[in-house]
């Protein structure tokens, strides 16, 4: 056993090392989404369809290559259908649809999967069924609503059943957003302002707030140029990028920076094959998984230069000023290199955590410390760490996630244990706080089966799309490595060891009878999944139940090779994978195995 697992980290660090791109970092591959490419191809088609016909044709070809058995569309080409996505792309090929059989066929497809799924594209059934489907959640259901009306979807009146995004809201200091009811997540607010206008200027106006959002449109786009990056994609998303290019075309203002850039990004990150990511890529955060899946084999594995060159990176991309898209203070990290990226609680605390590991190469303490104070200015008052914004908790993603808590709790203690003694005694006391609120947390939000769940980890096969093992893997590792720091007091420690074991329980209780893991059990096994599952694992007594996991992944590596699965979400429940998950995921279980044997 020992033996093949050396010559599984061998091999699985060969591939790892040589996914490193030119500039000493890992950049990793999201998935192509066919609603991505529905709302950039509407977008470049409002912009110019003569300018953009390249483009736009390259696209829709994507799109007939990538459509289920079934008429549907996935988020991704191995999802499973759903109506949101189907109907994005039928408002797209909609555009085309009266001048290409192809596209006309294309079209009918799709109508009878979603008349299948009780679903008339040509009556206003189409708003109540996706309102109904997001409920109070208006991040994506207005922002789908509002292409479907600008494509022609219902034909007549499309707007009238959009409820008005209050984009006037954008006006009032950061600070006070938290305090509003707005119907958006913080990380939405480019589409707030800009699906808002879009569908003020569309919508039959009451004369309540008209003139109030009259005079506020023009100061609403100004915020909105505020908080467009350098590459003109925000969050270097994009169907948020495209959301918003499409509606100020749409709203007479074509012109604005913001949509030239917006359009300029769109057609540059489309990929040879005519589809598009959501995201431009999570380089910051497949870096830190890479970095934690070497753990202490980093020097087997990396040269000195290549770890230097890593440290220098991380050190690089930190924020060093007030963020314009959520007004944190300076020291956070956010998923990517790129402009257009948002400093949050889980890139923060994976790359402290990963400079700390390369410290060797270069001593990191200043930035280490400046990110573990950007984490302090956001935990809640609940004791969890939420994604973007202190203080938001009106929908689920900005509310406070036990696996980001665990992340940051790790984080702190890591910090603590390396500079404790160049910490002064007051950041001692806070830090040590922190901990303490944490914990209680976590133990707040571990379910009564033992498991926690995750925020932007989901499993597609199961009945809620939720995915505790995943969460439960995460929060167990996080909590077993901050137990092994030694920097809490005994009744912390104790509190942390009751959860784990619980968490332990219910990770063992839910293995397939082939081995595997998946979302929970019952469900398919995946590389993601199963490793984590295993890394969960190695460090108790449940060895035969690692055995079991580790040989699953064998034969499924032999068989697949390393297969992601789509276990992502972002922007209100859209899925990807990325390529380098299964790679960090399957490392790191194999090197965690090996460091017991040493």
């Amino acid at each position: 056993m020992e033996k093949t697992l050396k010559n599984r980290h061998k091999e699985l660090s060969d591939l790892l090392v040589q996914q490193i791109n030119t500039d000493g970092f890992w950049t990793g591959e999201l998935s192509s989404s066919a609603l991505g490419v529905a709302v950039a191809v509407a977008a470049l088609h409002f912009d110019s369809p003569n300018k953009n016909r390249k483009e736009i044709e390259r696209g829709l070809d994507w799109l007939k290559n990538n459509i289920n058995t079934d008429g549907s569309f996935g988020d991704t080409p191995e999802s499973p259908g759903n109506i949101s996505t189907s109907l994005m792309v039928y408002a797209a090929v909609n555009l085309y649809s009266s001048k290409d059989k192809s596209l006309a066929d294309l079209q009918k497809t799709i109508a009878q999967y979603l008349k299948n799924e009780s679903i008339d594209v040509l009556s206003n059934q189409v708003s109540e069924v996706i309102l109904s489907h997001y409920k109070k959640d208006y991040t994506f259901s207005v922002p789908i609503l509002t292409m479907c009306a600008l494509c022609g979807i219902p034909k007549k009146n499309g707007f009238e059943h959009i409820p008005q995004l209050p984009f006037e809201f954008s006006l009032l200091p950061q600070k006070f957003y938290r305090l509003l009811n707005l119907s958006v997540v913080s990380y939405a607010i480019p589409a707030l302002i800009a699906v808002g206008i879009v569908i003020f200027k569309k919508k039959k106006k009451r004369a309540f707030g008209k003139r109030t959002r009259q005079w506020a449109v023009k100061k609403s786009l100004r915020v909105l140029h505020k908080l467009l990056p350098a590459s003109g994609g925000f969050l270097e998303a994009v169907p948020l990028t495209a959301f918003v290019s499409l509606s100020l075309i749409n709203a007479g203002y074509k012109e604005t920076d913001i949509v030239k850039t917006g359009i300029e990004f769109l057609k540059r990150t489309q990929r040879s094959n005519g589809g598009w990511p959501i995201d431009v890529d999570l380089s910051t955060w497949v870096t830190t998984l890479s970095v934690k899946a070497l753990r202490t084999k980093k020097d087997e594995v990396l040269s000195s230069v290549q770890q230097k060159q890593l440290v220098l990176h991380l050190k690089s991309i930190q924020n060093k000023n007030i963020h314009p898209f959520n007004g944190t203070n300076p020291g956070g990290w956010g998923w990517t290199s790129f402009s257009g990226s948002v400093p949050d609680c889980d890139d923060t605390p994976g790359v402290i955590l990963a400079l700390l590991q390369l410290q060797s190469s270069e001593n990191s303490r200043q930035e280490v410390i400046a990110g573990v104070k950007w984490l302090l200015q956001l935990q809640n008052r609940d004791g969890g760490f939420p994604t973007f914004s202190r203080g938001w908790g009106k929908l689920p993603f900005d509310q406070s996630c036990s696996d980001l808590t665990g992340h940051c709790l790790l984080a702190i203690s890591a910090t603590i244990k390396n500079y404790g003694k160049e910490i002064s005694s007051s950041d001692l006391k806070v830090f040590s706080k922190t901990i303490a609120k944490a914990s209680n947390y976590l133990q707040k939000n571990q379910r009564s089966d033992g498991s926690w769940l995750p925020l932007w980890f989901g499993n597609q096969q199961t009945a809620n799309h939720e995915n505790p093992v995943y969460g439960t893997a995460r929060v167990l590792m996080y909590l077993q490595d901050t137990l092994a720091n030694n920097m809490a007091d005994s009744g912390i420690q104790n509190k942390l060891q009751f959860m784990i074991d619980a968490g332990v329980k219910f990770i063992v209780d839910n293995q397939n009878s082939d081995g595997s893991w998946g979302g929970e059990y019952g469900v398919a096994g995946t590389i993601e999944e199963t490793s984590l599952a295993v890394s969960a694992l190695i460090n108790t007594k449940y060895k035969t139940a690692c055995q079991q996991g580790f040989y699953w992944l064998d034969q499924y590596f032999e068989i697949n090779g390393l297969k992601p699965a789509p276990i992502g979400l972002y922007f209100a429940s859209l899925w990807y994978d990325e390529k380098m998950y299964p790679l960090t995921s399957y490392l790191e279980a194999v090197t965690r195995s090996l460091e017991l044997q040493t």
